[in-house]
């Protein structure tokens, strides 16, 4: 046996086990590298990973409650371009450029459905409209034909009927037949109170302007009918608003169904068949950001339950409702807004007839970031058109129109 035998046999043949690492630790590894990180990788992660977690709480608790509705403001298009500017960054951030792509991808995956972009109208064409297909206009009018945003609000647009007309549509579901008291002084300053809200007769006008078609209304909504009416009646939201809101305010004890009723059914006989109309105006979102406040979160939360309260009492009448229904409106309620589950799983959503890449219907300032109006119909009925045309400057909602068949 040789010195180098003898060296071989003492060297030690058990090599001691390594300590386990826990989880946390390997997740570090694996989401940090071990080099210290730049500013720019910093600040990348970062926003990725905020972003991220910002999705996911969205899509959990949007529509849920007041304390989130400021961030559901935010314009949809926003769940899209926000991860696709990060993408363009993202090689800056060498070391974990692949982990930050890979979670911009899935916040790109979780954030398109809320992101109002239409795809779809890419590759859709609407089926041909049938003989007897008729046309539907919906539309908010803000405060029917009176121009409030004059210096004092007692103008009015002389054009309003003529620019109806010019739709020649054989069902108009028209939100806000009300005028809005502007004594108060600069109605663009002042916060929308319920005794702003100033009743308004104009069915000598319609009748006149419209001559053969049928009225019904209830509250701030009016709907014509070139076609025979057979039923109507407003949804009552009493039943699902919260106890304290169940009363009807003094300043609205003359008027009631204008705070009782955000949606008018109206049943109309088309080609023989009876189909529900649904015109519907949903309260506004809550809008108070300064949530410290506890006025503010009170504000917040008596939108949020009249709301909700709104949607319950559509999703309840619709769902016991036998006839073809069409659902248009103001819904005061964009594609990111998760009080859109609350609608009748039983209702299709048309968005892909439009010709828009981006629908939007509401003018904030000088810019259209929001889509705030819908049409949706049970499956028994066909979209063959369906467009938003400017509104002539008369309201700062654009209307919608549609050709419609049933049962095709």
């Amino acid at each position: 046996m040789g010195d180098r035998d003898i060296m071989t046999e003492d060297q030690p043949t058990d090599v001691p086990p390594e300590k386990p690492v826990g989880w946390r630790v390997r997740l570090g590894r694996f989401i940090r590298p071990r080099r210290r990180w730049c500013l720019g990788t910093r600040l990348v992660v970062t926003a990725t990973a905020g972003w991220l977690l910002f999705v996911v709480a969205h899509r959990l608790v949007s529509g849920r409650t007041s304390l989130w509705a400021p961030l559901d403001l935010i314009p949809p298009f926003m769940f899209v371009v926000v991860p696709a500017l990060l993408l363009v960054v993202a090689p800056l951030a060498r070391p974990v450029r692949w982990r930050v792509i890979t979670a911009l991808i899935l916040t790109l995956v979780l954030g398109a459905g809320q992101s109002g972009i239409n795809v779809a109208t890419l590759w859709y064409t609407p089926p041909p409209a049938p003989p007897g297909a008729i046309t539907l206009m919906v539309w908010n009018t803000e405060f029917w034909d009176q121009d409030w945003r004059t210096s004092d609000g007692n103008r009015y647009s002389p054009n309003f009927y003529d620019y109806l007309r010019k739709m020649d549509a054989d069902v108009y579901l028209l939100a806000e037949y009300l005028y809005v008291d502007t004594s108060a002084g600069d109605m663009m300053a002042s916060k929308w109170t319920a005794d702003m809200a100033l009743r308004i007769d104009k069915l000598p006008e319609l009748r006149r302007e419209f001559p053969g078609y049928e009225v019904s209304t209830s509250g701030e909504l009016i709907t014509l009918s070139r076609l025979p009416i057979v039923g109507q009646r407003g949804l009552d939201i009493t039943p699902w608003l919260p106890d304290d809101q169940k009363p009807v305010p003094a300043e609205m004890r003359d008027w009631p169904d204008s705070y009782t009723v955000e949606t008018l059914r109206t049943d109309i006989q088309v080609n023989g068949e009876v189909v529900s109309f649904y015109n519907t105006q949903v309260n506004q979102p809550p809008r108070e950001w300064r949530l410290y406040d506890g006025e503010s979160r009170d504000s917040n939360q008596y939108a949020h339950a009249r709301r909700e309260a709104s949607y319950h009492a559509l999703r309840t009448d619709i769902e016991a409702n036998d006839h073809p229904v069409v659902l248009g409106g103001d819904l005061n309620t964009t594609p990111a807004m998760g009080m859109l589950r609350l609608l009748p799983e039983k209702l299709v959503d048309h968005t892909q007839a439009l010709p828009s890449l981006y629908p939007a219907t509401y003018l904030a300032g000088y810019a259209e970031l929001w889509r705030l109006d819908w049409m949706f119909t049970t499956p028994d009925i066909a979209v063959h058109r369906y467009e938003m045309p400017g509104a002539a400057g008369l309201s700062d909602h654009r209307p919608q129109q549609a050709v419609l068949s049933v049962g095709h």
